[in-house]
């Protein structure tokens, strides 16, 4: 049977659908205008024009009744376009606390990637510094704290609005266990990973169009072998985390999350959803380190100037892939997930997979 790697026709239409709006509203002046807080309330406002904030939830549920396999495409398209919009973090809380309010993106809400620490705060949540609604574990709860936003981050490399926030003070509403919290992790990484794809493609776009432009000793630096070959690289390490959302993406559609997905490392098959996402997080990462470094580099001095559009993106591929913390541990992490030490339950959830690999 012939694998499809293409985007199905719905998610072509999701596609350019994004990729003109956001080309149309959110240039790069808009990115520059959103720093240093790094989220514009008048492209939040259009994004709500067209439903965007509820999209992933059911129909029943007041949402667009898309699945994750089109929220990636989604992702992408805010990633090539640095969108200063926390549109993924909200995409997954909506999923877990789909409250009209929500849905609407009247309120903005996001998680909290890591549990509440012992004084009852979430640090550095993503989105932290705007969302009126943050969700997360506190103790061995799911909790989604209602306040009003702080307004503003501590200074960062991407210009995020991260933000410390209690999971303690304001309107709390107990969600369920800790346990509900797994998938939103794993759908954030995911969704973090496309994203991520965004801005390793447009750092190929960007370095393409300077390369064919710039000229030295007579000739466009283009069309000397050595940036060539390090352009060369670029697609490999793109469609790599791609291709990885998007199985994890349908691992997540098809139900194969925990048990019912697939770790078999003798075979080399994994369609276990929280794996996946896992790895698409670190390939993205990586692709857009490299995609964004070379073609900064390629920019000479160029390529540090506020007036070059490339190092926005420079800045946000290392700020979005180190918001959750050192990669190495989430090397680790995966490691554990695909090779769990023999007689550990290497925890089945936060995409902690149970592994159906032989011994």
């Amino acid at each position: 049977m012939a694998l499809e790697f293409g985007l199905s026709p719905d998610q072509e239409s999701i596609s350019d659908l994004f990729s003109s709006f956001l080309a149309k509203e959110c240039p790069t002046e808009v990115v520059r205008e959103a720093e240093p807080l790094g989220h514009s309330p008048m492209l939040w406002t259009a994004l709500q024009g067209f439903d965007a904030p509820g999209m992933g939830l059911p129909v029943e549920a007041g949402g667009g009744g898309a699945a994750l396999a089109d929220l990636v495409v989604v992702a992408e398209a805010l990633g090539r376009a640095a969108a200063p919009v926390p549109l993924v973090e909200h995409l997954v809380a909506s999923r877990l606390h789909p409250e009209a309010a929500i849905v609407s993106g009247d309120l903005i809400a996001t998680i909290a990637l890591h549990p509440a620490d012992g004084s009852g705060l979430w640090r550095l949540a993503p989105a932290g510094a705007v969302a009126n609604v943050v969700i997360g574990i506190d103790g061995d709860e799911t909790v989604a704290v209602h306040a009003a936003p702080p307004g503003v981050a501590p200074a960062n490399h991407a210009c995020a609005p991260i933000a410390d926030r209690s999971a303690r003070l304001g309107d709390r509403v107990v969600l369920g266990p800790a346990s509900a919290f797994d998938r939103a992790l794993a759908e954030w990484r995911m969704l973090t990973a496309s994203a991520l794809v965004g801005v390793a493609t447009a750092a190929l776009d960007i370095g393409l169009a300077y390369v064919r432009e710039r000229e030295q000793f007579g000739r466009t630096i283009g069309s000397y072998q050595a940036i060539q070959h390090g352009l060369a690289d670029f697609p490999a390490l793109i469609d790599g985390a791609r291709f990885l959302a998007h199985k994890a993406a349908w691992a997540g559609d098809n139900g194969r999350v925990g048990a019912a997905g697939v770790i078999d490392m003798d075979e080399g098959e994994i369609t276990e959803h929280c794996a996946l996402a896992s790895m698409a997080f670190l390939q993205a990462g990586e692709a857009a380190a490299v995609c964004t470094d070379r073609s900064l580099h390629y920019h000479g001095g160029y390529g540090f100037s506020k007036e070059y559009d490339i190092q926005l993106y420079f800045r946000r591929a290392r700020g979005w892939a180190n918001i959750l913390g050192d990669p190495a541990r989430e090397r680790l992490r995966l490691a554990d997930m695909l090779w769990p030490p023999p007689g550990s339950t290497a925890g089945v959830g936060a995409g902690r997979a149970i592994t159906a690999g032989r011994a």
